[in-house]
């Protein structure tokens, strides 16, 4: 049984909340996801150049120790799913926001520690130290902002939602995504006004400090700790206890991974985080290869996220009414259509815009499949284990992803190679996802 630390009525009664609760963890929820952002490839893209800068290091070193700590980062980040179920939600997003913070304050230090240690133990290389130090800082910063903090904001909606978990998970999709894509630019403002270290440091009191409280004051684990209603409504509760339906089963993790649909669902979003990893890390150069400018490169994103925004919405609400394998279809069709126009980028004129349509399509239902997925088939009783299991197949592919589309353009001199080995696989996991019914009812 889990051991309250800190008790739901502290320091109020989520019940006596002014309305129901349900929606504010859905704002709180969001917060967390943005709160991450330091952690997500997107927020430390922005202090890239700045680092190789500073620390003393090339391109490729620094992408070797990023790519180190993702690594690491997605071979144990499981472990901190089972102390989610263990712990739950405010104890763990509590721990993550320090540790944001405190490792923020860390890189901003590296090259000074670096020095010291160099001066120290003259015997070692300034180089080789700076590389074991940025692979120390990157793992803990992906471990508790892309791993631990997104997880444990993601599973604490999904438990205070079920009927309409689907549409909580829309605007969940909808304001992360705006949040996210506006994260380069507010970081380079920073940048602009007070420089990366002060950005960083700043970053870390507001996550590490501000965000600890609020986690604190609003975070709840569950509706059930906190005598509220899932779904914020007491129709549905009573409702449940009426319903001939049985009660959905928890599986434990093992359970789980014994399952076909798991695993069908599962490598699809591991397939997912290394097709878009890679073609978001090479997205220059793969244009580059067809004949177009980096502008063209860039210019996909755009036109891509409207289309994930209106599609990440619109099957957020969907997935209430509906078999999630009809949705994994879609997303493996999506990233199909983005390999396949990879491949035919330099040779058809249409590829530019299968490009869009494909991303946009992937990403749309990514966020549902990724969030929706797991406590409707396999419970909420051990979701942080399972969603951290997930979650690290996930990442690991993600710090895969570049290297090994990298490798097909030093041996061929193009992507084509990588792109048609994973539309193969591809392939296989939409054939395979017809069969990936719900282990737990009919949706």
């Amino acid at each position: 049984m889990r051991k309250e630390y800190i008790k739901p009525g502290v320091p109020f009664q989520p019940k006596r909340f002014p309305f129901p609760y349900a929606w504010m963890i859905l704002f709180v929820g969001i917060i967390g996801f943005v709160m991450s952002v330091p952690g997500q490839t997107i927020g430390v893209s922005a202090f890239t150049d700045y680092l190789i800068e500073d620390f003393g290091l090339t391109r490729n070193q620094l992408s070797m120790a990023y790519m180190g700590g993702t690594l690491i980062s997605g071979l144990i980040v499981g472990r901190a799913g089972k102390l989610y179920d263990i712990y739950g939600a405010r104890i763990i997003a509590i721990l993550a926001a320090i540790m944001i913070g405190v490792v923020l304050v860390y890189l901003t230090h590296l090259n000074f520690i670096a020095s010291t240690i160099s001066q120290a133990l003259p015997v070692l290389n300034k180089t080789i130290i700076t590389i074991v130090l940025c692979i120390i800082g990157f793992f803990t910063l992906r471990f508790f902002g892309q791993g631990v903090l997104t997880m444990t904001s993601r599973n604490m909606v999904m438990k205070w939602f079920e009927n309409r978990r689907g549409l909580a998970n829309g605007f969940l999709g909808v304001f992360v995504a705006f949040s996210f894509s506006l994260a380069p630019q507010v970081f380079n403002g920073g940048i602009n006004a007070v420089g990366w270290r002060d950005t960083w440091l700043i970053t870390a009191l507001i996550v590490g400090v501000g965000f600890s409280l609020v986690v604190f004051i609003f975070f709840r684990d569950n509706p059930e700790q906190c005598n509220c209603y899932v779904d914020g409504t007491k129709r549905d509760l009573a409702g449940e206890k009426s319903k001939s339906a049985p009660r959905l089963k928890d599986f434990t993790l093992k359970e789980a991974i014994r399952t076909y649909s798991f695993w069908v669902f599962n490598l699809s979003l591991a397939m997912h985080a290394l097709i878009v990893t890679a073609l978001t890390f090479h997205i220059a150069s793969i244009f580059e290869v067809a004949g177009m400018t980096q502008e063209k490169a860039v210019s996909i994103f755009l036109p891509g996220s409207i289309i994930s925004i209106v599609l990440n919405f619109g099957s957020s609400w969907l997935s209430d009414f509906t078999k999630l394998k009809y949705l994994l279809i879609v997303h493996l069709s999506g990233l199909l259509l983005t390999l396949l126009s990879l491949v035919l980028l330099k040779s058809a004129p249409a590829g530019y815009w299968l490009v869009i349509i494909g991303y946009g399509i992937s990403m749309g239902l990514f966020s549902v499949i990724s969030n929706v997925t797991w406590p409707r088939f396999y419970g909420i009783g051990h979701l942080g284990s399972i969603s951290g299991y997930v979650l690290g197949w996930s990442v690991v592919a993600s710090s895969i992803g570049p290297y090994f589309f990298s490798l097909s353009h030093d041996i061929t001199g193009r992507y084509t190679a990588s792109s048609l080995i994973c539309l193969g696989i591809v392939f296989v996991l939409l054939i395979m996802s017809f069969k990936a019914e719900n282990v737990n009812r009919n949706i």
